[in-house]
């Protein structure tokens, strides 16, 4: 190994030294005496050297779950051979190289590339939602053919999919870890490799929450609460392009007869429809029996999330392709009535799809007062939405922080649910579908608006109620005032 080598070099330098001369003296003639054979000082040292050149690399390599660096090696050799001198002399005689970070991007220009190999997300050992099995990851475009196959063969990792993404630029592989290893020792390898980001395939769940024992809730106590029967008389939300990232919606279902418009499965497998992704389109736009928040509204149905009744569960993967699609069918709303940790390359997408016009909304989440804030909707391209009931009494579950914008009905909602059944739902989850059906109004009345236009207006028409803004953030949406503060 390089570390032995450099200190049998340095050990034999110092032992084949040539000792400074002296006067000669002649020596008394040896006693007549047995001896035994013992190594001097100096060739215990050298063996001393040498053995902990040898064993400090191996003992780092596990103390910090990845191989060392070439310098780390070295710096260690040198403190062996000189101790404390060595730990001096080190950083100076073996420095770690030098990264630059990249300029701003000038204004109106589109934004550079990370530089690669330095952006490698190890989630803190708090965060454990993400498939235990497989990384995400980008190779650099100018890497030789056979770069990532090479990395995923030292790393033992088998390639499931490459995804090219429009709205980032980038191409994306997910893999997962054959050896026995861990996403945070495989991520933790990767700095090495400097052509390649990576991170964690993260997990994220639906903003729901179990209903109160209330069972007197009128049906649809929303209708008034939002007055869309007067909102409606202006105008419904007619033609506007809303992607719902949800799990399957019963297209079939009589209160969504004729608005999902187009549909992507981002799991590529078939799924029957699912409670969660049909209440949340109902919530934005049912229209037979149930009054919707923007009735005619056309949606853009991704099937991103799976799983039983209302546990099911997405992937960044899956949630970045479903983003994507709906860029390449001009959606103007995204709604994203889930919530998870903070993630990198989405965070990255939803920058580029709110500076492309699209409104972004998403769920605060059902964590509880004290939970840290949840992704998206804490992202700042989003505008986070939290639940209150028909009493304008904030959901005890919902999560609290600076990223909740307004307040929405959450709580013993009716909606619709598959094979044309109805279901009553609570969480912060159909609060957000709420707040996307009056965002489609505003962009009804007004298609030019932006997303921080439609933010800024959610916020001024919302009516206040008791709570913290850090609990409630503005008050309850109203469609009426919001479509009213509207200039044409």
């Amino acid at each position: 190994m390089r570390g032995v080598l450099v200190a049998v070099l340095l050990v034999t330098a110092l032992l084949g030294a040539t000792p400074p001369a002296r006067a000669f003296i002649a020596p008394p003639p040896p006693p007549v005496t047995t001896t035994t054979t013992t190594l001097p000082p100096a060739g215990w040292y050298a063996v001393g050297s040498i053995g902990c050149a040898a064993i400090s690399p191996m003992a780092g390599t596990l103390l910090l779950g990845r191989e060392l660096t070439v310098m780390e090696v070295d710096r260690m050799t040198l403190s062996c051979f000189l101790g404390p001198l060595g730990w001096l002399l080190g950083p100076t005689l073996f420095p770690d190289p030098v990264l630059t970070a990249l300029p701003p991007n000038p204004p109106n220009q589109p934004p550079q590339q990370p530089p690669r190999g330095r952006h490698i997300d190890i989630p803190p050992r708090g965060i454990t939602a993400f498939v235990p099995n497989e990384i995400l990851w980008e190779v650099d475009s100018g890497a030789p053919a056979q770069y990532a196959a090479d990395v995923a063969r030292r790393l033992g990792l088998t390639l499931l999919e490459t995804q090219s993404f429009t709205l980032t630029g980038r191409t994306l592989q997910r893999l997962r870890i054959n050896a026995n290893s861990t996403v945070r020792a495989t991520l933790g390898r990767l700095p090495r490799f400097t052509r390649i980001t990576a991170q964690p395939n993260f997990f994220y769940r639906f903003g729901q929450a179990r209903p109160p024992t209330q069972t007197d809730v009128g049906a649809q106590y929303v209708v008034p609460k939002l007055h869309l029967i007067e909102a409606h008389k202006i105008t419904s939300g007619d033609d506007v392009l809303v992607a719902v990232i949800d799990s399957k919606i019963d297209a079939s279902h009589p209160d969504l007869a004729g608005v999902i418009v187009d549909q992507y499965d981002a799991l590529g497998a078939a799924a029957p429809a699912h409670m969660h992704g049909t209440g949340m389109a109902g919530a934005i736009a049912a229209h037979t029996k149930l009054v919707g928040v923007a009735p005619k509204v056309k949606l853009l149905a991704v099937h991103a999330f799976s799983g039983d009744k209302g546990s099911a569960q997405g992937t960044t993967f899956n949630i970045l392709k479903g983003l994507d699609w709906a860029a390449s069918k001009q959606a103007r709303i995204v709604n994203m009535s889930f919530a998870g940790p903070p993630d990198p390359m989405l965070s990255e997408m939803l920058a580029r799809a709110h500076e492309r016009g699209m409104v972004l909304i998403a769920a605060v989440g059902n964590a509880g007062p004290r939970a840290p804030p949840m992704y998206p909707a804490a992202d700042r391209a989003v505008i986070g939405v939290t639940a209150t009931d028909a009493d304008d009494k904030l959901l005890p579950q919902a999560n609290r922080g600076p990223q909740v914008a307004v307040a929405a009905p959450g709580v013993m909602v009716l909606e619709p649910a598959p094979d044309g059944g109805y279901q009553v739902t609570t969480g912060t989850s159909v609060a957000a579908a709420h707040a996307s059906g009056v965002a489609a109004l505003l962009l009804a009345r007004d298609p030019k608006l932006t997303p921080d236009q439609v933010r800024s207006l959610l916020i001024k028409s919302a009516r206040a109620i008791p709570g913290a803004k850090r609990d409630v953030g503005a008050g309850v949406i109203d469609a009426l005032a919001a479509v009213d503060g509207v200039r044409n």
